[in-house]
């Protein structure tokens, strides 16, 4: 059995057959973790999928915010998106240089404002690189185009919304943090934050969702994966991580394989972890 929902993944080959069509953008998402020592803009610079433009995650984002990449405001991101050409009646074709990470978040993002026409590349920037397949330096110019951000709260949790739930169980939480973090053995990356996870939460690292090339598992065995710890595909779910990044790598594959109700605590452990009156198991 395939995908539920195939358009939201495209493949590289995908990709080199389409990258000039008229109503395709692509988009280079990528972002690191600081102690990575990468600089995603400067990395685009030097080369990039041509016609890709560069989105920061870190900058179209809720800047006010002592939070990381904190979703931004409607007029705030549909303003940025239409300075890089991307808007209504375009399809969007998302990557990053780490595989798959930010570009689910940027995913995740179109959608929680209403685009919907929004795709990942599978294998990302790596796969694509692998296949000796072009690469641009030039800075793109990209042609205004309208968007209307449309936001979906449906999509999206807050941290009241999660503390309501800890209380009610209503919806399941699945955890994209590795199980040394998510049991409180491992440090966290961040300064600060305790360890542990929200209590009554589940474990489902990122990383076992791909392939070793970095593409998505098959769906039998990315839906196995996902419910494997003891995660329910008939009730409602959201997903949450470090910082809000690859928790949407869940979220993506939960939509993959056919799941309706999959939201994204937008602040996750980095808000959690960080405060004293959230209560926290280990």
């Amino acid at each position: 059995m395939g995908y539920a929902n195939p358009q939201s993944l495209v493949s590289t080959e995908w990709l080199a057959q389409h990258i000039d069509a008229p109503d395709v953008r692509v988009v280079d998402a990528s972002w690191y973790m600081a102690h990575l020592g990468r600089d995603p803009k400067a990395e685009f610079a030097e080369g990039h999928i041509p016609g890709a433009v560069f989105f920061d995650i870190d900058e179209i984002a809720d800047t006010d915010s002592d939070l990381p990449h904190m979703l931004p405001s409607p007029e705030k991101f549909s303003s940025r998106c239409r300075r890089l050409g991307l808007g209504d009646g375009v399809r969007i074709v998302v990557y990053d240089g780490g595989g798959c990470t930010a570009a689910a978040r940027v995913w995740w993002t179109f959608r929680a404002f209403g685009h919907e026409d929004v795709s990942v590349l599978d294998g990302g920037l790596p796969k694509w690189k692998a296949e000796n397949r072009p690469l641009a330096d030039l800075p793109e110019i990209p042609r205004e185009r309208h968007l209307s951000a449309r936001f979906n709260s449906f999509l999206v949790r807050d941290v009241d919304q999660m503390l309501a739930n800890v209380k009610r169980g209503r919806e399941q939480v699945l955890d994209a943090r590795s199980a040394g973090r998510f049991v409180g053995t491992d440090p966290e990356p961040r300064e600060g934050l305790r360890g542990g996870h929200i209590p009554g939460s589940l474990n489902t690292p990122y990383q076992n969702l791909f392939n070793g090339d970095g593409t998505f598992l098959e769906a039998d065995a990315l839906r196995s994966v996902l419910t494997s710890s003891g995660l329910d595909m008939k009730k409602p779910v959201v997903t949450t991580c470090g910082s809000g990044v690859t928790a949407c790598v869940l979220a993506l594959g939960l939509h993959l394989v056919g799941h309706r109700q999959v939201a994204v605590y937008d602040g996750s452990w980095t808000e959690w972890g960080g405060r004293s009156d959230t209560p926290v198991e280990r």
